[in-house]
């Protein structure tokens, strides 16, 4: 887990926590050299910091006020993942080996990123620093004066005999092949006692630029005897203070953490109260749920006695139907039947109109 943290105030500089990330950290055992041992009863945060003033990189870790990483990275580090959620680096300077087992792949990995980042970064400050004492602890020529730019030596001062032949030659050749403008002897006598003189001064002046560069030179030496004592000083001074400062950035940090807990307990609360409301509200649909089932289940029971009533009114009906049709064919029967009768009557009727006709004519006759 990545976290952001206030600058530590060193002295009149800066030293900047530039990564954070928490983890459980162990140390080889320095008596077997194989078994780690825990210096850390829970995870704890470990941070890279960046000191601006030297240019350093330091990993360091703090449990309550103890400090049990303070380590500076050095371009011949190796941090070298051992598991998925375990890695290891040595530290020389220590003389120990630092463990630390995160809580996932994704946060190891993201610290040995860091590490190889800032392993190049110390290398390249390593080369820069070398780079500056080297131009520190060369002496400038320049400043001797005159146009000296080699080291001094007589060769460089007065030149080789390769260097002086040209003005021997030069005074040579007329005396080879005398002209009008030859110089007499004399006058060349007396530029050769003038080099002479300016080569006496030469060496004058070399000898006392040879005991200058001699006490630079042991100057040079004694002032980097003192810088390193200085900058060991200052290196115990600067861990000392740091120490001091990780305790009060821890202690903020502990406070930052409990502050967020007391946020996430806050939303966890909430959460809560909105999962109750939500299973209050479950648990009213339920009973409805319940109610319409058994609603449903007394309108079934209602469905099927009315279809039980529907399936004995339909044979009811086909009764009533197979009735209505035997008393359709009786009636037509008996339609049949009397239409017959109807025809029988009148033919009896008939004959008994002819029979009274007749009488009645008997009746006249007589």
């Amino acid at each position: 887990m990545e976290r952001k943290k206030s600058p530590l105030l060193i002295g009149s500089k800066w030293e900047q926590p530039i990564f954070s990330t928490r983890a459980h950290v162990f140390q080889i055992d320095p008596n077997t050299k194989k078994n780690w041992v825990p210096t850390s009863k829970h995870a704890v945060t470990v941070s890279y910091f960046y000191d601006s003033t030297r240019n350093v990189y330091r990993i360091i870790s703090l449990d309550g006020s103890k400090a049990i990483i303070n380590s500076t990275i050095t371009p011949n580090m190796t941090f070298t993942k051992t598991s998925q959620k375990f890695g290891q680096w040595a530290d020389s300077r220590a003389n120990t080996v630092y463990g630390l087992g995160f809580s996932s792949e994704h946060h190891l990995s993201k610290f040995a990123e860091k590490f190889q980042e800032f392993k190049e970064a110390a290398r390249l400050a390593k080369e820069k620093s070398q780079e500056k004492m080297e131009l520190t602890s060369t002496p400038s020529q320049e400043s001797a004066g005159g146009d000296l730019q080699s080291p001094l030596t007589p060769e460089s001062i007065n030149g080789t005999d390769d260097e002086r032949t040209p003005d021997v030659t030069q005074n040579s050749e007329p005396r080879a092949e005398p002209t009008q403008n030859a110089l007499p002897f004399s006058h060349s006598s007396a530029i050769s006692k003038h080099w002479e003189a300016e080569l006496a001064t030469l060496k004058g002046n070399n000898a006392k630029l040879t005991a200058a560069l001699l006490e630079s030179t042991a100057n040079v030496k004694q002032w980097k005897q003192q810088l390193a004592a200085y900058q060991e000083e200052a290196e115990r001074l600067h861990k000392r203070v740091t120490e001091l400062e990780c305790v009060s950035s821890q202690a903020n940090a502990v406070h930052t953490h409990k502050s967020e807990l007391n946020q996430t307990i806050q939303e966890l609360e909430e959460t809560l109260k909105e999962k109750e409301e939500e299973i209050e509200r479950l648990k009213q649909e339920i009973d409805n749920a319940r109610e319409l089932q058994e609603q449903r289940d007394s309108l079934t029971q209602k469905l099927q006695e009315v279809e039980i009533r529907n399936k004995d009114l339909e044979g009811q009906l086909s009764d009533l139907e197979q009735r209505l049709e035997k008393s359709q064919n009786e009636q037509e029967a008996f339609r049949n039947n009397l239409k017959t009768l109807l025809e029988i009557l009148d033919g009896k009727i008939f004959e008994l109109t002819e029979l009274r006709d007749n009488l009645a004519k008997l009746l006249e006759c007589s």
